[in-house]
């Protein structure tokens, strides 16, 4: 294991590993995994009640998935489901209340992370760190 301890690509893997497993545990004390978060964000940033069909293309992830996911969510009474006036074979989701008080939590969760991080860095660190990561993403 020596040979990665230099090793950029590990060092970006385990960092994110890290960061993500920190986001997943704070998530999950309120009751959210990752992608339920993904979820309520995408309908929260939606004016109307979103298709699952969209709310499944801008998760990047397939329809019988994401029908699983609001199955999850309106069980535990974050959206509603309600049938799409335009075309009887589709329906939408909504944020309920509690599915917007989460969302919201959830958010407040992300900046308290992410202040964190860029504790430790200073302002031009963080910035190069910000722009080398998105060229490779």
């Amino acid at each position: 294991m020596d040979q990665y301890a230099n090793s950029t690509l590990f060092s970006v893997i385990n960092a994110g590993k890290s960061l993500e497993q920190d986001l997943s545990e704070a998530l999950g004390r309120i009751g959210l995994s990752m992608a339920k978060y993904g979820a309520l964000c995408v309908l929260a940033a939606s004016a109307e009640p979103l298709p699952l069909s969209v709310c499944a293309r801008r998760m990047t992830c397939v329809r019988s998935n994401i029908t699983q996911l609001m199955d999850r969510l309106a069980a535990d009474g974050l959206i509603e489901r309600e049938a799409d006036p335009l075309d009887r074979r589709s329906v939408r989701a909504k944020l309920t209340s509690k599915g917007a008080e989460l969302q919201l939590a959830g958010d407040q969760i992300c900046s308290d992370i992410e202040s964190d991080l860029a504790g430790l860095f200073e302002a031009q660190e963080a910035k190069i760190l910000r722009s080398t990561l998105h060229r490779i993403s």
